[in-house]
């Protein structure tokens, strides 16, 4: 079954797949994602990105609203399904979709290439960070990245010694472990900040203790002063001259507000 175009969900609707990417957002309330066979519930605000020929499902809770907006191909995810959690950006750029109602294409268009451009943002890594290739340090490594369990912990968990990782590591990614973790943590900080988040969340997203754990560990990875980066932690990721992430989004929502305002548009 397909579903032909992007809609605001009071419902949901059952089992089906889409040839594009496609981003599922609650906007209120509750949702019940089923994918692969596996449940994952929607928390207000969170969004979670789908790959092309994906089937999921959607049940909503009373007096609750999704929207499944489409991705153009160049925002196909790696994996199958990717939790992107709350992204400041896109809740505000769904909020302002809702209220402008856009119907023609020219309208769609404007939000539609606004949520490429960040959803683009959120799956460009700053840092490398190869995954093993070894299966059970692969899998170390991935819970790693989202856990603040230590290593010796982890590897218990997978039946694996902690020697055996400190030495796959560097011999199949390049890094020690600690460096490949603190890596994939800082790709998790920089989603956030570049969702729109503020650098104090950002910091709890990705496991350090606080906004100046991030700093030193950006101010590490990227030999920029920490000073630096106390105003802009993004800015050792630009090239001189570059503005900030924040400058197109701001024209996208000016230009949204003209279009809710413009008496010709159409009416909430």
């Amino acid at each position: 079954m397909a579903v032909p175009e992007s809609r605001v969900r009071f419902f949901g609707h059952p089992e089906h797949t889409h040839q594009v990417p496609h981003i599922v957002h609650m906007v209120m309330g509750r949702g019940h994602l089923t994918v692969d066979g596996s449940g994952i519930t929607l928390e207000p605000r969170t969004s979670v990105l789908l790959a092309p020929g994906v089937p999921h499902a959607l049940e909503l809770d009373r007096h609750s609203i999704a929207l499944g907006p489409f991705l153009s191909p160049r925002n196909t995810p790696v994996e199958r399904i990717r939790r992107l959690g709350v992204v400041p950006a896109i809740t505000d750029l769904m909020l302002a979709r809702l209220a402008a109602q856009p119907y023609t294409h020219e309208q769609v268009t404007l939000f539609t290439d606004r949520l490429d451009d960040i959803v683009s943002a959120l799956l460009t890594e700053a840092f490398a960070v190869p995954p093993p290739v070894h299966p059970t340090a692969r899998r170390v490594g991935e819970l790693a990245a989202d856990s603040p369990a230590t290593l010796a912990s982890l590897c218990e968990r997978f039946s694996i010694s902690p020697r055996q990782i400190q030495r796959l590591f560097p011999a199949e990614t390049g890094l020690t472990f600690q460096q490949w973790r603190t890596r994939a943590r800082l790709n998790v900080a920089v989603r956030a900040l570049r969702g729109g988040s503020s650098s104090e969340s950002a910091a709890r997203a990705a496991g350090f203790s606080d906004r100046a754990a991030l700093l030193r560990a950006l101010s590490r990875e990227c030999g920029t002063p920490i000073d630096e980066l106390r105003s802009d932690p993004l800015s050792c990721l630009r090239g001189p001259g570059t503005s900030a992430p924040g400058a197109a989004g701001d024209r996208a929502q000016r230009s949204v507000a003209m279009t809710v305002n413009d008496p010709g548009a159409t009416s909430v």
